[in-house]
């Protein structure tokens, strides 16, 4: 039996199975004395396949294939294997929206990455961003292109996933919660955690729980689980870190400063730009009929104008 390598970066990308659904896979391979898709590695380390293998593991009595793929960093590994699982057909929208934000992200770094500092920059490096700034326009565009998606979208995809990330650091499961439809907390406020200070995280990460109305999010529906996970944390554990959760969401709130309300207003803008990609997948015409489009550019050009003003010195 091969030796393979589980990376948990790559396996986390993948949405698990449900432990029914491992069962059934199991059963079907059992039955078949074989398993007849073959793990997909690169380097040793599998990037898709890792049910299989677990089951292989169980039954080395079976018969098994493995292909192996040329990547010449983890970064096209991972992009590889989002787009992969995109093709399945049982996706939930926020595991869609998670892959497409994760693929593009890895695309970037594949390409050398953000500079996210603010020091000061040599002509030659704000040459390279403006470079890099291209690059990600057209990877943006590609990636919409193949996941039948808007290059909004995926800018939106990538907050989005980052903001699933950055939940699960600071509350571990609130990612499966979110990818399988559990709970349904908005776009923007998952966003949000990735935005906030790490101080601020736990409470905002606990607060994608709750409904707008108040009222926590409860599924019937079986949750996938990873197998061979960690040991499970002890209740007593577990108490305590609610415990904690409900002592940073109980302390008074600091007031709100500049930094706090552009945030918001970030947030605004991208639930604004979210409501007209719906309204324009909805009713197509809008932007593919002249007529229509006219109009809906005149209504925009309010936004503009108001942008001027800004601009000019807006005064209250």
């Amino acid at each position: 039996m091969d030796k393979l390598i589980i990376d948990p970066e790559f396996r986390d990308k993948i949405p698990p199975l449900t432990e029914e659904e491992f069962t059934l896979l199991e059963e079907n391979i059992l039955t078949d004395g074989a398993v007849f898709s073959p793990l997909i590695v690169w380097d040793n380390t599998i990037l898709d396949g890792h049910n299989r293998y677990e089951i292989i593991q169980k039954h080395p009595e079976l018969t098994y294939a493995v292909q192996r793929l040329p990547f010449d960093n983890r970064y096209e590994a991972i992009s590889w294997i989002c787009k992969h699982q995109l093709g399945r057909r049982n996706l939930t929208p926020q595991q869609k929206k998670y892959l497409i934000g994760q693929r593009y992200d890895a695309e970037k770094m594949a390409q050398g990455g953000d500079r996210k500092s603010g020091d000061a920059i040599s002509r030659g490096q704000i040459d390279l961003l403006i470079s890099q700034g291209s690059t990600n326009n057209a990877t943006r565009k590609k990636i919409a292109a193949e996941s039948g998606t808007s290059d909004s979208y995926v800018k939106r995809a990538d907050r989005f996933a980052k903001g699933v990330d950055a939940a699960e650091e600071v509350l571990p499961g609130i990612k499966q919660e979110i990818l399988t439809g559990a709970i349904k907390p908005t776009e923007t406020a998952v966003a949000a955690v990735a935005k906030a200070e790490p101080e601020e995280r736990p409470r905002l990460a606990a607060a994608l729980k709750t409904t707008k109305d108040g009222r926590g999010n409860k599924s019937k529906k079986s949750q996938p689980v990873y197998h061979k996970a960690p040991p499970v944390p002890s209740k007593r554990a577990e108490i305590q870190k609610i415990a904690e959760i409900s002592a940073e969401m109980e302390r008074p709130k600091e007031p709100s400063t500049e930094e706090n309300i552009i945030c918001s207003l970030d947030g605004e803008i991208t639930s604004f730009m979210e409501l007209f990609d719906h309204i324009f997948q909805e009713y197509p015409r809008l932007v593919s009929d002249e007529r229509y489009r006219h109009e809906v550019i005149r209504i925009l050009q309010r936004l503009k104008q108001y942008i001027v003003t800004i601009e000019g010195g807006y005064t209250v």
